[in-house]
């Protein structure tokens, strides 16, 4: 099994190399953050990454949604201490293959590793009732405000390019030293916590509520 290992912490990056190398699993490279992550998932091919879900630059959720919807070859299985059962939610419906606690023995761990090569979730059985109560509730109304504060501060600065017009997903990928498809990713977030259909809307609502300042010559 080819494995890609994303985690911002070198001494957990280290041992956990060690260990899979000790199982005969080949650890193709590491990544410190989730946009590293999202290049060697497109750069190596690995058959399974596995994601840390708090790191800088790129969390590991919005790195598993790009690399979900890019390369869905590639499964992603979440690896963390968090507990959380909204992180573990979230990470499932971004596409996640599995969610691992860190203080798993390593027994069970290599053994869910395989069952992920099989096409097998990676779930303990306590989080995977917990995804099956949550998945059995009835689905809540919708919400339909939009609510600005919701944007994080990334989707700002996208926002405000928007606003003084830099409208092109290469231009806005050079201009702030990412690339196209984490482009997309911003502004379709910022389409669905806005509750609007396109860039053009976005612009407009942005202008009309003050949300970003433009630029004056």
């Amino acid at each position: 099994m080819k494995i890609v290992i994303a985690d911002d912490h070198a001494l957990f990056r280290d041992s956990l190399r060690s260990l899979l190398e000790a199982h005969g699993l080949e650890v193709l490279g590491e990544a410190r953050n989730g946009r590293e992550a999202v290049e060697l998932a497109r750069k190596l091919k690995p058959e399974v990454l596995l994601m840390d879900l708090s790191m800088p630059e790129m969390d590991g959720l919005a790195a598993t949604k790009l690399i979900s919807a890019d390369q869905p070859e590639v499964k992603v299985v979440i690896l963390t201490a968090s507990d959380e059962d909204s992180k573990l939610f979230e990470a499932i419906k971004s596409g996640a293959q599995g969610y691992l606690l860190k203080n798993l023995e390593s027994e069970d761990f290599f053994s869910l590793l395989e069952g992920v090569k099989r096409g097998e979730p990676a779930l303990t059985p306590a989080l995977a009732r917990k995804l099956l109560q949550e998945f059995a509730r009835p689905a809540q109304a919708p919400v339909t405000h939009q609510d600005p504060d919701a944007l994080t501060d990334r989707e700002r600065e996208v926002l405000e390019l928007l606003v003084n017009g830099i409208t092109s997903n290469r231009k806005l990928a050079k201009q702030l030293g990412v690339s196209e498809n984490t482009v997309k990713f911003h502004v379709r977030n910022i389409l669905d916590k806005l509750h609007l259909h396109n860039r053009a809307q976005v612009v407009s609502y942005a202008i009309r509520h003050r949300i970003v300042e433009t630029t004056t010559e």
